[in-house]
């Protein structure tokens, strides 16, 4: 991939840093696409002079993303929402990229899509997510679709999210039985970029992305509260009350939210993953812990005394 260009479209976003990263390591030429370029710039500090490029997209107008695809060697779509447009980001969006991604001339595609993409779902976000998949694979056949379970990571919004609800004396568990198969951002960065190094062993293809780690909702949080030293107490909703809560203005969770918890969130049996694609996945205690830490009582100097006392 040296010296070839790759279009990231949402590539400040959390997963897109980290796919950018892995490209530079090897001298892409990364061109970040997003609506507003100015919250990538950070990413000039991760590779060499020039290796960068910043445009503005916005994915549902299809003009925009023509120009930011205009000359790319490949492209990757790393665009997603939860809640409103989804429809138009999911699907049109993913149409758009598509279609000028073939009209430029691309050699290669990769979509990220979400594990539970389904056509038919019952959730909105699932549904979407496998219509734009279907939607991708007409307009570029030979595109790589990858289906991450959650992404962990440093910047993520879920681990972190609840990490943040430790501190609390009670923490309410809503479908305690669901499993997750966390995946760390890094080896999706890395399995979006192999993708794109060998675009005849993976074009066409889908791939699920999950670590090594199969876990409960519930198995999860009393996780992140043994990493972080917290002790609360845990409280199993049942079903009706999650419905319930899932249906109240405000809520911390939407209904489609809560229609996706109603089941797993891992690999399929016998799906190509990541070792497909030659990566090794981390397991989550060897990466969360760290960037975790600002969660515990006393921060860094909580595992200091902690270190010190044994």
């Amino acid at each position: 991939m040296t010296n070839k260009l790759v279009t990231l479209i949402g590539g400040g976003g959390f997963l897109g840093r980290y796919v950018a990263r892995e490209l530079m390591r090897d001298g892409t030429r990364v061109r970040v696409a997003q609506r507003d370029p100015r919250q990538a710039y950070f990413l000039r500090t991760q590779g060499g002079l020039g290796q960068t490029q910043f445009v503005a997209v916005d994915i549902a107008r299809p003009e925009t993303v023509a120009r930011a695809v205009e000359g790319a060697d490949a492209v990757v779509n790393l665009v997603g929402v939860m809640g409103r447009n989804m429809q138009a980001i999911h699907v049109d969006g993913a149409r758009a990229v598509a279609e000028a991604a073939r009209k430029a001339g691309a050699e290669a595609l990769v979509h990220v899509s979400a594990i539970g993409a389904d056509a038919n779902g019952a959730a909105a976000y699932a549904r979407s997510k496998g219509q734009g998949e279907e939607a991708v694979r007409a307009a570029f056949p030979n595109a790589t679709i990858l289906r991450p379970s959650i992404v962990f990571g440093r910047e993520d919004q879920f681990v972190n999210r609840f990490a943040g609800m430790m501190a609390s004396p009670i923490v309410p568990v809503l479908r305690a039985g669901v499993k997750f198969q966390p995946v760390f951002a890094g080896d999706v960065g890395q399995a979006v970029a192999n993708a794109l190094r060998d675009p005849e062993a993976h074009g066409g293809k889908t791939y699920e992305l999950g670590g090594p780690d199969v876990l409960s909702m519930g198995e999860l949080l009393r996780w992140i509260a043994q990493a972080l030293g917290r002790k609360p107490n845990f409280v199993d909703l049942p079903d009706f009350a999650g419905a319930l809560l899932a249906r109240l203005p405000g809520s911390p969770i939407s209904w489609d939210q809560w229609l996706m918890l109603q089941q797993d969130n891992v690999v399929a049996a016998g799906a190509p993953g990541l070792a497909a694609l030659g990566v090794e996945a981390a397991p989550l205690a060897t990466v969360a812990p760290e960037y975790l830490i600002r969660f515990r009582k006393a921060g860094r100097f909580g595992r200091r005394a902690e270190t010190l006392a044994a």
